[in-house]
């Protein structure tokens, strides 16, 4: 399988591929690469509907000579995810597969290297300094991007003994995201029982809102109930006796 930076001509067979409808694990069994590249690929260069090869290789290019010109980074973010016999390249490319995951998954592309940033440090915490200079972004796109995630329930911040900003993920922040995703679901089925009295009961939409209603309150009900019980099973310590 070839390694290394995808070439000019690989682009334009990916913006090709999108250009036909492929699927992305198709365009990489044709190029013999793995999806994870090409998906990464297309998503940090304009997304399916928008990728072009040659913005996207000129892109490619810029970013290589940025890090090459770059010194070498002091203690901080990346520190944070080095040591313990890791390999810098291999947790570098984990972070792009993570990002880009979150991506599909309907986060910003800077909400997302934030977030990701945050869970690979093992302190599960940094600071807006640290982020600025791991991710080479301005101040104020961390700001935005933690505004949005401290909306989502996703992170908290605090003081520490310096004065300064960190921002932290818990070890449950999954379950609190799951839980608003179900109350937000729940808050679906609240506003579609409304609209059946206004529409006026048995009439077709109202019918359609019903059905809406009673499918997002078992869908709600359902994964605040698993959420509960998965973490309580997580949470439990295994009895040593």
């Amino acid at each position: 399988m070839p390694g290394g930076r995808l070439t000019q001509q690989e682009r334009q067979q990916i913006a090709g591929g999108l250009a036909d409808s492929l699927a992305y694990a198709e365009i990489a069994r044709r190029l013999d690469r793995p999806t994870s590249t090409i998906t990464r690929e297309v998503m940090r260069n304009g997304g399916p509907t928008a990728y072009r090869a040659d913005l996207a290789h000129r892109a490619t290019e810029r970013r290589a000579h940025r890090r090459r010109r770059r010194q070498a980074p002091s203690a901080g973010p990346r520190a944070l995810a080095q040591g313990n016999g890791r390999d810098d390249g291999a947790v570098r490319e984990y972070e792009e597969t993570f990002t880009t995951l979150l991506m599909q998954q309907g986060l910003p592309k800077m909400v997302a290297r934030v977030l990701t940033c945050l869970f690979i440090a093992d302190a599960g915490s940094l600071t807006a300094a640290q982020l600025v200079q791991h991710l080479q972004i301005s101040p104020a796109s961390v700001s935005k991007a933690i505004a949005f995630l401290e909306q989502q329930g996703l992170i908290r911040r605090e003081r520490d003994d310096r004065r300064r900003e960190r921002y932290f993920v818990d070890d449950d922040v999954w379950y609190q995201s799951t839980i608003a995703s179900a109350h937000g679901i729940g808050q679906v089925a609240a506003t579609a029982r409304q609209g059946v009295a206004v529409l006026g009961q048995g009439s077709p939409a109202a019918v359609r809102l019903e059905n809406i209603a009673r499918f997002s309150d078992f869908i709600s009900e359902s994964i605040l109930r698993a959420a509960e019980q998965v973490r309580e099973i997580l949470h439990t310590k295994p009895d040593t006796h």
